[in-house]
């Protein structure tokens, strides 16, 4: 299933309970669509939501709203179901905001072009949290739900993790010689997975995130741009050739490539709400829906039993240890002390 968009798009996020795709332009414009498997796919709303691009798309709320953000600094909240503006947030951000992900029910983060990461409470429509953990722009975010604690990749070759319960950058990893474009936690919490600009695929152990615990080189040269976790075993991976493919973690292999998007790079991709599709949105200016169980033929589309058992014996939480090492990185809380009138009414009504 295709949906050309018509223009260069950023970003695609699914509604979490319905058949609704949203999707980020170049064009500053928010699409909605609804889709259905054997159907044309219904373009929903057309909504002017930024005066620049929209990079970040995100359903909030029980997928009632949207939120997006942009190069113009402003992050807006848009009502699914009249495409009317909830909120707007002008200046939200010192730098363009370029990713968004959900982290609880009533909280999200968003990461700028400065390295800057805000946590956003929705139910005190306020900011409540601001680390300035790197040097160059947020390129993903993922979020460990059970320790409260919100991972970041960075341009500037770095991987930071934020504490949300001591309002603390927790640590930092070195600098890789790549930059850092994609994250996802796997293996029950025990490994990070980062994609880089030169395909390598870095692999840190859960406490242990100042340098990886190893490396994956079979992507390469392609930059990994877009990684969807889509078991504990076995991620899903978009690079800048338009090649989509499923690889093992620990042992790490290429199981095969599942699709080909096109000839450009892949910006991002994400699963339906009940896993059925596979979205995927790239250079070529198209929306593709892939039916996942089609894409998984033949690749052992039951998880994969690893044959060689991951060596490392980490714990969980060896983080408070290394607190000393994010010494010397600037840190803002801004929970405390920062005037938050501009923007105490941002979620009202959400």
């Amino acid at each position: 299933m295709e949906i050309d968009l018509g223009k260069l798009p950023f970003d695609l996020d699914f509604h979490p309970s319905d058949q609704l795709v949203a999707a980020g332009l170049i064009s500053g414009d928010l699409l909605l669509y609804r889709y259905a498997a054997d159907s044309t796919p219904q373009r929903l709303l057309k909504v002017d939501a930024h005066t620049e691009s929209c990079r970040a798309v995100r359903f909030i709320n029980e997928g009632r709203a949207i939120v997006t953000g942009s190069p113009d600094c402003s992050i807006l909240a848009t009502d699914v179901e009249t495409g009317s503006a909830i909120a707007r947030l002008e200046n939200s951000h010192g730098a363009a905001v370029n990713r968004i992900v959900n982290l609880t029910e009533s909280t999200v983060a968003s990461g700028d072009d400065d390295g800057c990461v805000k946590v956003w409470d929705t139910r005190q429509r306020s900011c409540c949290n601001s680390f300035e953990a790197h040097e160059e722009y947020i390129s993903d975010m993922t979020f460990a739900s059970d320790s409260m604690k919100l991972l970041a990749t960075s341009g500037d070759g770095t991987l930071s993790v934020c504490n949300l319960r001591s309002n603390k950058i927790q640590t930092q990893s070195e600098f890789s010689e790549d930059e850092l474009l994609s994250v996802v936690i796997m293996k029950n919490g025990r490994k990070v997975i980062c994609g880089t600009q030169t395909g390598t695929l870095l692999l840190y152990s859960w406490g242990f995130f100042k340098d990886c615990s190893d490396r994956f080189v079979d992507l390469s040269p392609n930059s990994v741009d877009a990684l969807l976790k889509l078991d504990e075993d076995r991620v899903i991976t978009g690079s800048e050739n338009g090649l989509i493919s499923l690889v093992g973690i620990l042992p790490n292999r290429i199981i095969q490539p599942i699709a080909e998007h096109s000839e450009y790079p892949i910006e991002r991709l994400a699963f339906s709400y009940d896993r059925k599709f596979l979205g995927s949105i790239s250079h070529d200016q198209i929306l593709k829906l892939w039916d996942l169980d089609d894409l998984l033929q033949g690749s052992g589309n039951s998880k994969t039993q690893s044959a060689v058992a991951d060596s490392d014996s980490d714990e969980m939480d060896v983080d408070d240890a290394m607190a000393k090492s994010s010494k010397g990185t600037k840190m803002k809380n801004t929970s405390k002390g920062q005037d938050f009138s501009n923007t105490s009414n941002f979620f009202a009504d959400l």
